[in-house]
């Protein structure tokens, strides 16, 4: 990394990765030299997909962009960012009650580690109502994902809930 680059770490469980998330990310890339989607591997929330298939469903959405890496960690966000040597955390918010949750972290952060700065980036608008549970709860019951998810993750939900792929009618059949 050049000397002075800018690294932001954007951590998450990212279970699923939606396109809120791939958004957030694709604007940062514009801000920082290298965006780190840093995939937690210790979470108190219930999974649905293993680390390593957080993983490589976030490396498969990001193929194209040379600016972002995709690695899990475990741990404190602050000491994984230190070893990072990234100088930003990004986060993004969505609604008011998502500032007051971040803005308790943050502090907490910048209490551990003054040298690392939190950045907040807003939703697009279009996102504003996407949550990876929500995501989940939809796909489980069958629902149409298509779009709020990256293309790689909605076929990985299909399988994991034992839906199959939808006909595109484009396509013809030899049926």
């Amino acid at each position: 990394m050049p000397r002075g680059a800018i690294v932001a770490v954007y951590p998450g469980t990212f279970d699923p990765l939606t396109n809120g998330h791939a958004g957030l990310v694709r604007r940062a890339c514009a801000i920082f030299d290298t965006v780190v989607v840093a995939v937690a591997g210790d979470s108190p929330k219930n999974t649905l997909f293993s680390v390593e298939e957080r993983v490589e469903m976030a490396r498969t959405a990001f193929v194209d962009n040379p600016n972002v890496e995709v690695e899990s960690f475990s741990g404190l966000t602050v000491d994984y960012a230190e070893r990072r040597k990234a100088g930003v955390i990004l986060r993004g918010l969505r609604a008011v009650s998502d500032f007051d949750y971040e803005f308790q972290i943050t502090l907490m952060n910048r209490k551990m580690k003054r040298h690392i700065h939190t950045v907040f980036l807003m939703a697009d608008y279009q996102w504003l109502y996407i949550s990876s549970t929500v995501v989940k709860a939809s796909a489980k019951l069958g629902g149409d994902i298509r779009g709020l998810v990256p293309e790689n993750v909605y076929y990985r939900l299909r399988e994991k809930f034992g839906y199959p792929y939808p006909v595109d009618p484009d396509v013809e059949n030899d049926d």
